[in-house]
Order: structure tokens, then sequence, then C-alpha cells
């Protein structure tokens, strides 16, 4: 529906928001209107769904957003004209007074900004690991092999200064300076409290309990308290060390003069958090590990067979929601506190209850659709990635999602009654089996039972899905009915479809191409209700491959964001269509994106539109699923969209029945 008067829909919009006050900051991707408010409670979401121009209204990240639709720039401009908002300028505040974001969600909102950009090459370093124990079984060293030697330094040099990573993704998640958290960060791996250590005990504070420690320094008379172990690997302490100097730096350049702001707020922020930091943060936060790592011991105590059998059965579905973020962080505390993670082995037998699900399927289903989807994702399951067959095939099918979870429970409780243990991250899949080789290079009991753990899920997610019947994907997938290519001539249709194909070659239609190369998922796998729920309109997601986006059509580029992330063409027939790549992706202000077009004008089909940088957007902790949908879907009488699990540039993609 197009809108009338972009001023009054704007002063609708604010003043329902709670008004100008209440709002701290406001941007807009290429649908939305993203808000950013005070008090949540004080915006009515009824009132803003019924306003003429709003599609619906959405909580999430954080943001208040509404959504309006491709005409969306011309409202923010209206709320710019009329107001002071806009951009990411705050409104008189640095921070939202209040956030209604549940405790959860801003707690795993947090930790996943922290973890996330780095996750990857923490496990490409953890697979090094394993191979140099695989060395170490040979009898090789650091004393007798030069190889040896460069392979340890390449694996355990992320993990020891894993304090510095840490300081980094932390800074960035505050919005603090890199550079000045790296100055307090490497304060905790200066050699000389190291050397400290080494020097004899004064006094052991709070002997006889898990908070004992040995004095060697005091400040002032105060003690400096130093873990037995050193900083090197630490991770909460960092955390909170950064969040420190994020405080103290925000104060300081309120108040310090902007002609000196640039080098005495680094070194008021630095003098001040370092001392305190080391004394205050540092032993807090390393007791608090301890803690928790005799939480975990006592709860394995108490029944290591139902502790294993629950968190294995729930990883998927942790991961799903991305609840995992709270749990990850455990691991590398157990880790660094005490050299071993119990929950390593039962995060990793998730992906076997899947593997064994999905390899049934291969041997049973019939259906061409679920075998494209399957054989492919088998081996990327195998290596530990479920996420194509999570989405593309186990949560549109909900049956073998359920026989995996059913089998990742015995294996989990068999793992858990074994006490199985990991002695090192990283690795993924058949590869998290070298984190279980113990630190001299042995494939001992531990070993084996891992081994065992992941065969049972493998065997057990089999015949449970070998006995029970394997259902066709493209019944669970809806409003799929063309398939091959029409854009050579060639028209067919999927079995229990052949009304809609015919209706589709008999009337008007247009043929829109495939912009990207990929697999294809329903709305509904996208995480995002705007575009799963359909309100923008008709469409499909492709989980793209390779980094180009061509023109589908001939026509008009008609939007074209300056950060990249989303194109619009409108055809030269009148059909809309909106190419959202990745999703909200407009926070990387651009980063990992090429524009080659400009917005007014004319593409023809296949024409490079937007390069962009699948793993520098993965790594930012960005899904790459890229929406592309028909937004005037309403002005036809039908979209028709392909069958085929997978697309190429120029591929069939849509039926336009007008």
């Amino acid at each position: 529906m197009a809108i009338k008067d972009y001023k009054a829909l704007a002063n609708d919009i604010v003043k329902n928001v709670g008004g100008e006050e209440n709002v701290n900051g406001l941007r807009h991707c290429v649908t939305r209107l993203r808000f950013n408010l005070k008090d949540e409670s004080k915006a009515d979401t009824d009132t803003i769904k019924q306003l003429d121009g709003v599609v619906t209204v959405m909580k999430a990240s954080g943001q208040y957003q509404v959504v309006i639709g491709n005409e969306v720039s011309n409202v923010y401009e209206a709320i710019v004209a009329s107001t002071n908002l806009g951009g990411d300028e705050s409104n008189g505040q640095d921070e939202p007074e209040k956030d209604d974001r549940k405790l959860v969600d801003k707690a795993i909102d947090f930790i996943s900004g922290v973890f996330q950009p780095f996750l990857m090459p923490l496990a490409a370093t953890g697979m090094i690991k394993g191979i140099v124990a695989i060395l170490g079984t040979m009898g090789l060293n650091a004393g007798n092999s030069g190889l040896y030697l460069l392979l340890q330094a390449a694996g355990d040099a992320f993990f020891q200064y894993l304090p510095v990573m840490v300081a980094v993704t932390t800074a960035r998640k505050l919005k603090m300076n890199v550079f000045t958290a790296l100055a307090i960060a490497v304060a905790f791996l200066h050699p000389a409290l190291s050397a400290s250590m080494q020097n004899d005990v004064l006094y052991t504070l709070f002997e006889g309990t898990p908070f004992a420690s040995d004095i060697y320094s005091t400040v002032f008379g105060l003690p400096l308290i130093l873990p037995s172990n050193g900083y090197f690997s630490a991770i909460i302490p960092i955390i909170l060390a950064v969040w420190l100097g994020a405080r103290l730096e925000k104060w300081f350049k309120k108040r310090i003069p902007s002609t000196v702001n640039s080098f005495l707020t680094p070194f008021f922020t630095i003098m001040i958090a370092v001392p305190i930091a080391l004394m205050v943060v540092g032993p807090i936060a390393t007791w608090a590990a301890s803690l928790i790592g005799v939480f975990f011991t006592w709860l394995q105590g108490v029944s290591p067979l139902v502790f294993g059998a629950l968190l294995a059965a729930s990883w998927q579905l942790l991961v799903i929601f991305g609840l995992h973020w709270g749990i990850i962080p455990i691991s590398y505390l157990l880790l660094a506190e005490t050299g071993l993670n119990p929950l390593g082995p039962l995060m990793q037998i998730s992906t076997f209850g899947v593997l064994g699900v999905l390899i049934a399927m291969l041997v049973k289903g019939k259906e061409k659709k679920l075998k494209d989807i399957a054989i492919p994702g088998t081996i990327s399951t195998l290596f530990g990635v479920t996420e194509p067959v999570i989405y593309g095939i186990m949560i549109p099918l909900r049956k073998p999602f359920v026989y995996a979870i059913i089998a990742n429970i015995f294996a989990g409780a068999y793992a858990g009654a074994t006490a199985t243990t990991a002695y090192r991250t990283g690795g993924l899949g058949i590869f998290s089996l070298m984190n279980m080789i113990d630190n001299e290079g042995n494939l001992g009991a531990n070993f084996w039972n891992v081994v065992i753990s992941y065969a049972i899920a493998v065997a057990i997610g089999f015949i449970l899905q070998m006995v029970f019947p394997v259902n066709r994907l493209a019944e669970e997938l809806p409003n799929e009915t063309l398939t091959s290519d029409p854009l050579k001539g060639e028209t067919a249709s999927t079995e229990g479809a052949v009304s809609d194909a015919e209706m589709a070659v008999s009337a008007k239609e247009e043929i829109i191409a495939s912009p990207l190369v990929g697999d294809i998922l329903p709305l509904s796998a996208v995480a995002d209700e705007v575009f799963a729920s359909g309100a923008l309109g008709k469409g499909v997601a492709i989980q793209p491959s390779e980094g180009k986006v061509l023109a589908p059509a001939n026509g008009t580029v008609s939007v074209l964001f300056k950060t990249g992330h989303a194109v619009g063409i409108t055809t030269d027939t009148g059909v809309e269509l909106l190419i959202h790549i990745g999703l909200d992706t407009v926070n990387l202000d651009g980063r990992g994106y090429t524009i080659h077009v400009e917005e007014g004008q004319k593409v023809s089909a296949g024409d490079l539109l937007v390069e962009f940088e699948i793993g520098t957007i993965n790594e930012a902790g960005y899904d790459t699923i890229t929406p592309v949908i028909v937004t005037n879907t309403d002005n036809f009488t039908d979209v028709l969209t392909t069958t085929a699990p997978a697309v190429a540039e120029n591929d069939y993609l849509f039926t336009i029945v007008k």
C-alpha cells in the first residue's frame, strides 16, 4: 500500500513510541525503522500496527522495529525533518536509560558478540593442537622435531593469548577504543607478574577454602592476588576489566577538554583500570571461575548420567535459539581452571545424533529434493556443521529432529556415566576426537569412550529413522510448485501441484531468475519474523555459496543502501523485488560489501549488483541467508516459486502470475 502522507505517518509513529523524549537513537535498514527506546512500555504497539503504511512491529536485538517496507527511507527522512532524531545519534544520552530486554537476552547478545567473531580461528587452532597431540603419540616433541615445535606454536599461541582476542571483541561490543582495551588486557600478561610468583610466599589468603591464594607481593600493604596459573587464556577477568575501562573512558571523555582528550582519556583510563582490575576484578573473577568449576564437578558427581543426557539432548535446541552462548564460556572456564572440559564431548555428541538420522534418510528416502539437501548436509554434519540440515530438513519435517534428540539422550548418558572429557577446545564433528586425546598423546579410555558415545548417537538415530517413515520434504514446504528451467521454455510440475503449474502456463506470467548461487530454503526458515511470516510478500530464502548478487530481471535499481546489505529492483513490468543479503547485516555498516550499481540505474538480467564476503560477514556473527521477496505480491494473482533444492545464478526462481 502506497503511503500518501509521510509526514503524518512519521509524526504518528514518533508519538506512539512514547515521543521524541523516549527515543535514544533511530536508524533504518531496507524495510524497517530501528528505534532504541528508553522505555519500551511507553510505546503503543497496537496503535502503531494499525497505522496505514506500517506492516508490523517487532522487538528484537534490543531494538523496537517498525516495519514499513520499501518506503521506509521516505518515512525516516520525514522523522528526521520534523524531529531531532536520526542516524546513530543519541537523544542527549550516551546509552538507554532503560533496556527492556530480558536479562537472558542481554546476556546472550553480549556473550555472542564477544565470542562469535573468533570461534572459527579458535576451532582451527584447536584442530592444530589435536594434530600436535597425535604427533606426540609418535614420539615427537619440541626437543626432537622442528615440525612439532612449529605446529605447537601455531596451535598454542591463539589459546595462550586469548585475552587479547577477548579484549578486542569486548571493546567493539562496548564501543570502546580497541587499543585502550588492549593496553588494559596485556597488563594481565606482563612477564613481571608471572616472575613475581617465583618469590617467597609472604602468606596464604583464605587458606583451606576454594579461594586459597598465595601472596607474593603487596601494594601499600594490600595483597596482590594472582591465580596460580596466571592470566594466560583468561576470559572473564579480561571481559570485566575491559568493561571497567569502557565505563571509565566514557566518563573521562565527557569531562576532559577536547584539545587534550585524545591522550588524557586513555592515560587516565589505563592508569585507573589496570590497578583496579589486577587488585580487585581479576581475583574476584578467578574465584568465581573456581566456584563454577566446583559447581559442575558437584553436578556431575550427583548424577553424571542425567547431566550428560540433558546437555547432549538439548544442545541443538540451544544452538537454534542462540542459548548455547551461555554455556560455551563455561567450558572455557572449566578448561582454564582444571585443564579438563567435561562439557566438550557432550556438546559434540548432538552432531552425531543428527548424522545417524541423515544416513538413514539417504538409505530409505526416495524423494530427490530431500536427498539433494541430505547428501551434502551429511558431509557437512560429519565435520560439525549442522545448520544446513537443521534448517533445511530437521525443522521442516520435525520428527527427524525428535529422533536425533532421543539418540543424543542415550549417547550423552553414556558419555556422562563414563566421565568423558576434552583436553582442549577446537575441532568440530569428527575432528573433535582430537580434543579427546590426553596431553601426553595417549588414546586412553577417555578417547574410546567418546568414540563409543558418538557411535551410540549415530546408531540410535539411524535405527529410529529406519523404523519410522521418511516424510516427503516437498509436502512440508508449501508454495513451491514450479521446477526445472522456465527461462529456457521448459515448465514442469511437481506431484500434487499440477493445477498451479497449469495456471502459470496458461495465464500471463513473468519469469524471475535467481540473483544468487546457493541452497533454497522456505521463508519460514529465516530467523526473522517479518520475512518468515510473509509480511513483506512471498518469496524464498537463499543460503548463498558465492558472494555475488546479480540482477534477476531487466529493470531499475529502486532501493540501494550505502551499506550494500540490501538492494531493490523494480522490473520493467512493475514487479518489485527485494534482495536482503543476511540478517541484521545493516550493523556491519558496509564492511564486507562492494556495490557495483547506483540507485536509479537501469540494469539487465545478469548484471552484477553487489559483491559480499561470506567469511567476513559470518566471522562478524551474522547469517548470510538472503530473503528474495516480491514486495508487491498483492498486485498479482500468485507468485510461484522453484522446488529445486539449490540454484545457480540465472536459474529459474519465481513465476509471477498476473
